[in-house]
């Protein structure tokens, strides 16, 4: 399986392994990280799953929906790096991908 490097909000990063087909989101859940909500369980209706995606990586992301956008807009916390993990699906030229969960806004 790919790996995914996780850094919480605390500094710690940490390597995971992500099945393909599943969001970003779901793959930090599954793995134990309690500083990413995900409240509306990847719904693209809350923004609680929030990150910054290293740049080197922003260009292989699917475009960012009108949704994901608004929702974005409201967080006091966003950068130009923000998406929100949940509409990140998780692929093979994701492979090493690094975010780093977002504060809370």
């Amino acid at each position: 399986m790919p790996s995914l490097f996780v850094t919480d909000t605390q500094g710690r990063e940490k390597e995971v392994h992500g099945e393909r087909g599943l969001s970003v989101m779901e793959i930090i859940r599954d793995n134990g990280f309690s500083d990413l909500l995900a409240l509306c369980g990847g719904c693209c209706s809350c923004a609680t799953c929030h990150v910054y995606v290293d740049e080197t990586f922003l260009e292989r992301l699917p475009p960012m929906s009108d949704d994901e956008r608004d929702l974005l807009d409201f967080s006091e916390t966003k950068t130009a790096n923000s998406r929100l993990s949940c509409q990140i699906p998780f692929a093979d030229e994701l492979a090493g991908l690094r975010v780093t969960i977002a504060p809370e806004s």
